[in-house]
């Protein structure tokens, strides 16, 4: 099994920043790819960035320039830059890992962007 625990949520002023950070436990051997997805009221879960299983990373295009992920494989995590961040970012954000055979999710942090 692997556990995922996200932190860095919170509320922020249109145009703010925030860093998410995701840290993986228990058997991070069998992880293939990392990744962050977001899923707002009313709407689907969608992919945000991600670590494919080469390490090349893909953002979503509403996303790009603005978000950044990032990892650090020794500490088996991985980030989520935000900056310039918009009223529409706004979601619980999920970090989320995949092995051969399963998905794991993380409970989610909230992320607000508002004034």
């Amino acid at each position: 099994q692997v556990q995922l625990v996200e932190s860095g949520g919170g509320l922020v002023q249109p145009g703010g920043s925030l860093r998410l950070s995701c840290a993986a436990s228990g058997s991070t051997f069998r992880i293939n790819t990392m990744g962050w997805y977001r899923q707002a009221p009313g709407k689907q879960r969608e992919l945000v960035a991600a670590f494919t299983s080469t390490g090349t990373t893909t953002h979503a295009d509403s996303v790009k320039g603005r978000f950044t992920i990032s990892r650090d494989n020794v500490k088996k995590a991985v980030y989520l830059q935000m900056n310039s961040l918009k009223p529409e970012d706004t979601a619980v954000y999920y970090c989320n890992a995949n092995s051969n055979l399963l998905s794991y999710w993380g409970q989610g942090t909230q992320v607000t962007v508002s004034t």
